[in-house]
């Protein structure tokens, strides 16, 4: 038996940053596992490998705690200023962006600030 290889073979190094965006972006607007694998050029056996691989530094059960956000809005912009009969304890927030880029704030940043800021990190 005889084989012939076509093309160089590559190997690639990925970051933990870049697989974790991977892994996260199954299901984002439908996509599959086979979807995101034929994006990035990679196998799905790949993503799963990472998924197991990756399960400390993301995970739904890793105790994540999502909390409702309502900002009120008055022509398309939001208030700034709401009246709160008691104010909640503040707590650390971390907000992940894309490109694996991540916020880390207080939970009583103002949100004009905070969306300020925001916007600010995406444009660099």
């Amino acid at each position: 038996m005889r084989g012939e290889i076509l093309g160089a073979e590559r190997r690639r190094f990925w970051h933990d940053d870049d697989k974790l965006e991977i892994v996260m972006s199954v299901g984002i607007d439908g996509a599959t596992v086979t979807q995101v694998a034929q994006r990035h050029e990679i196998t799905r056996q790949q993503i799963y490998a990472w998924r197991h691989e990756l399960k400390g530094l993301w995970s739904p059960d890793a105790g994540a705690l999502f909390f409702p956000l309502d900002l009120p809005f008055a022509g398309g912009v939001p208030v700034t200023h709401v009246p709160v009969a008691e104010a909640p304890p503040s707590s650390v927030v971390e907000l992940r962006l894309r490109g694996g880029r991540s916020l880390h704030f207080d939970s009583t940043t103002d949100p004009v600030a905070l969306t300020a800021l925001i916007r600010a990190v995406e444009a660099a």
